[in-house]
């Protein structure tokens, strides 16, 4: 069972806030991960259509070396984080997990390349990923995870626009595992840690 947090902070000011926690508080009240993560992209392709919501200014400045992770919400009553991503061209990650937590992740911005891995097998030291599906997501969009079907890659692959996407995650996310290439089509499984930049 996931830990719920009951921090109160972050908890970023931008309009159309109120109407965006009402919408994601109301779904993740159904009765399991799918419903909930149904409800969230439904909720999210409609928010991101709705002109009252903007995100803060921040979530649209790149930084450089690495996409940004900044964190807008943390929800004291369901314990679900808000995070908002923004990517500069080129930047995307290598195949991850989310820490066994569910996401659901909507394009604000832009358009981002999505390929999701199945897990074909593993040893002590090593796995062996299968990509089973690619697809480019652009604003308007929204997909989820749902552990165990949870490994993927993101990449921002245009050569002059920034990309942003806003991030539902089941409870705050501080770390996942990175899985490194070592030949053959395996990887090395790698704990990484998740720090937020600045929203200031």
């Amino acid at each position: 069972m996931i830990q719920r947090q009951t921090a109160t902070l972050p908890d970023v000011a931008f309009p159309g806030r109120d109407r965006l926690i009402a919408a994601f508080d109301a779904a993740v009240t159904l009765e399991d991960d799918h419903a909930v993560t149904a409800a969230l992209r439904d909720a999210m392709c409609e928010l991101i259509r709705d002109p009252v919501v903007q995100l803060p200014g921040c979530v649209h400045t790149p930084v450089d070396g690495h996409y940004a992770r900044r964190e807008l919400y943390r929800s004291p009553a369901h314990g679900y984080s808000l995070v908002a991503m923004t990517w500069a061209p080129g930047q995307g990650t290598p195949i991850h997990d989310h820490d066994g937590l569910w996401c659901v992740e909507g394009i604000w911005r832009g358009t981002l390349e999505i390929a999701q891995y199945a897990l074909l097998e593993r040893d002590a030291a090593r796995f062996r990923f299968l990509a089973a599906n690619g697809m480019q997501a652009g604003a308007g969009s929204a997909g989820s995870l749902i552990p165990p079907h949870e490994y993927h890659t993101i990449r921002n692959a245009s050569r002059a626009t920034v990309a942003v996407s806003l991030h539902v995650y089941e409870a705050p996310i501080e770390r996942c595992a990175r899985f490194d290439p070592i030949g053959d089509g395996w990887y090395r499984r790698v704990e990484s840690a998740l720090p937020a930049d600045t929203t200031g």
